[in-house]
């Protein structure tokens, strides 16, 4: 069993500081289910006939950190670094040839803009918009913090089916 380096987020703490720290628990709890594995492990799709691997599982939430804080609550353009031009095609999953360190490196610089944004947003009420759609910083993290407990979720199985390893 690994040791489990997460922080428990408060219990009585203001509005963001306990959205923000439940997020970053979640977080956390991906690194730990990927932690120690091969690059093979990690691209392995593990509970057919489902394509999901931890790796493609990583990228997809480096792409969700992107779209959400960066695109929609900050209004910057950035494209994913898996997509082609010109392509609407979520290439986040395609994992086949996908370098670890590489993904690892851009969730974490993902995570830490994340963080960035959200620290230096004077409240949670701040907007930003999507497809015509308006939302608030503090739907943001409440939606990112169920993406990755779904997300972690998927990750319990693909661990267990790849080294029998189980845990929070």
């Amino acid at each position: 069993m690994r040791r489990d380096l997460r922080t428990p987020p408060p219990r009585t703490a203001d509005e963001r500081a306990t959205l923000t720290a439940m997020l970053q628990f979640q977080r956390d709890t991906l690194e730990s289910k990927c932690a120690g594995l091969t690059p093979e492990q990690l691209r392995t799709r593990a509970v057919p006939p489902s394509g999901l691997s931890l790796l493609g599982l990583v990228r997809h939430a480096a792409e969700v950190e992107r779209g959400w804080f960066r695109n929609v609550i900050n209004g910057e353009d950035s494209r994913s670094p898996w997509t082609p031009p010109g392509s609407t095609d979520w290439a986040d999953f395609d994992v086949d040839d996908a370098d670890p360190d590489e993904a690892f490196a851009v969730w974490h610089e993902e995570c830490a803009r994340s963080r960035a944004i959200v620290a230096a947003a004077p409240s949670l009420d701040i907007t930003g918009s999507l497809d015509e759609e308006t939302y608030s910083l503090r739907y943001v993290l409440a939606h990112m913090i169920e993406e990755y407990a779904r997300h972690n979720g998927h990750a319990d199985l693909l661990r267990e089916r790849i080294d029998g390893s189980t845990g929070e």
